[in-house]
């Protein structure tokens, strides 16, 4: 039996979210490095958006497909 999958709302969720995380540590990473705010946040914002992209499309698909996570268990139940 496979399981239910979640509500869209949990997957616009988990995408903020991981953008959210991703954008604070590499905006965090350039300016350890020695960046500038105005440089770092743009750069920042681009490249999490694309990751967090990736990780949810990643997941929605695995999801979809009924693939357990050995980590995440939130997805299939």
């Amino acid at each position: 039996m496979q399981a239910k999958m979640k509500s869209k709302a949990f997957w616009v969720r988990r995408f903020v979210f991981v953008s959210a995380l991703a954008f604070v540590i590499l905006v965090g990473a350039d300016l350890l490095k020695g960046g500038r705010i105005d440089a770092a946040v743009p750069s920042a914002l681009a490249w999490a958006l694309i990751s967090a992209s990736i990780f949810t499309a990643a997941r929605y698909r695995s999801a979809r497909k009924g693939l357990a996570c050995a980590l995440c268990r939130d997805t299939a139940d």
